[in-house]
């Protein structure tokens, strides 16, 4: 018997690789002789590059980076196993977990090291990236980010802008003449399922700022300073990304990298699947067991259980689900290919039980269910 272990991730409990192990531990409880092939998802947010590097044995490059208040850190990007794409996520260098609460400031906090990671990796030689929009403490439209590679912000009065996301109401002109000219012979691939725009009311600052600290009235201000940032690629540039799908995610950092990268923005956990050959790996499996935190009606757009099914279906490969919580009616899990989901909390209690003991308890559920699929193997 062939299985094959997918999950996410459950957000702030286990990660993706974590939850592999356990379900591997419930598999082999009850068929030791069973193979098990382990990839650990992700859809483009936090752990995307640490999946992708653990399922192509690829490597984790460390180096020195700013933190979204301009502190200097350690941090990384992943080199796939193909040798030449690089994995830089967003949240590596320019994440909102890289700050305590009262330091969470979407005027100021900069996106600057996302760049540095990018800069460091064209240093190394690198060409082909993908990026994982996912986890952001800025609202800085990536300027930051372009900063570090070159690009130059200016006031109306001549004068250098200051980071953030509020100063670029003031922005007058982008200097492009020292951008970094390896960006040109280089393909950027956004990982994003993020659909918003980079302004207005679904966008960037109303739909993330308060989760990044803005109050109401910041939230005001800083979509006034995109649509000024927005105007001016416009006048320089030709190229509108108001409006533009995607733009908005991680703080505007996607109207950058469409803008200026001239990237390609496609759904992350597609991306995490074609990089990590999952259609190969599942061909002659016998059941995938997937997972997530919690299966509702976001489960169906483009998250990743809704990606496994599909892939699946194409080699008629069952889907089983792990969750913390179930939500989803037979009806939307047929829509979806999912053969079956469990949740693997066995009794009523609080949330951070659920979470201290998600890895025993997954491993309990995958045992329990493996031993249903061996008595009908038997029969």
């Amino acid at each position: 018997m062939k299985i094959v272990a997918a999950p996410d991730s459950f957000k702030g409990s286990i990660s993706a690789r974590e939850l592999c192990q356990a379900i591997r531990k419930g598999i082999e409880n009850v068929r030791s002789d069973a193979e098990v092939i382990e990839l650990p998802l992700a859809d483009g947010g936090e752990g995307t590059m640490e999946n992708m590097v653990y399922s192509t044995q690829g490597k984790t490059v460390e180096c020195e980076a700013t933190d979204p208040l301009r502190r200097r850190i350690r941090a990384s990007y992943g080199v796939l196993g193909d040798g030449q794409t690089v994995v830089v996520e967003v949240a590596q260098a320019s994440g909102l977990t890289l700050l305590r609460e009262g330091e969470r400031d979407p005027l100021r906090a900069t996106s600057y090291g996302t760049g540095e990671l990018i800069r460091h990796a064209l240093d190394a030689g690198y060409r082909r990236f993908i990026i994982g929009l996912g986890g952001s403490a800025t609202n800085d439209g990536g300027a930051g980010l372009l900063r570090s590679l070159g690009l130059k912000f200016y006031h109306h009065d001549g004068s250098l802008l200051a980071d953030g996301g509020a100063p670029l109401r003031d922005l007058a002109f982008i200097d492009t003449s020292e951008f970094d000219p390896r960006i040109k012979d280089s393909h950027f691939t956004i990982a994003s399922d993020v659909t918003n725009p980079l302004c207005g009311g679904n966008g960037a600052s109303a739909v993330f700022g308060p989760q990044k600290g803005a109050t109401p009235e910041n939230v005001v201000e800083l979509d006034q300073a995109l649509e000024r940032y927005a105007l001016v690629i416009f006048e320089q540039t030709g190229f509108d990304v108001r409006e533009l799908p995607g733009s908005g995610a991680a703080g505007g950092i996607g109207a950058a990298l469409l803008s200026f990268f001239h990237a390609e923005c496609r759904s992350g956990i597609e991306i995490v699947m074609e990089a990590i050959g999952f259609n190969s790996q599942i061909q002659d499996a016998d059941f995938i067991i997937t997972g997530e935190g919690r299966l509702d009606t976001q489960t169906l757009s483009g998250k990743v259980i809704a990606g496994v099914c599909k892939e699946a279906k194409v080699y008629q490969v069952p889907v089983i689900a792990l969750c913390g919580g179930m939500q989803l009616t037979r009806e939307q899990m047929d829509q979806m290919g999912l053969l079956a989901g469990f949740s693997i909390i066995p009794r009523p209690c609080s949330l951070d039980v659920a979470m201290e003991n998600a890895s025993r308890w997954a491993e309990s559920q995958v045992e329990q269910i493996m031993r249903l699929l061996s008595r009908k193997e038997k029969e």
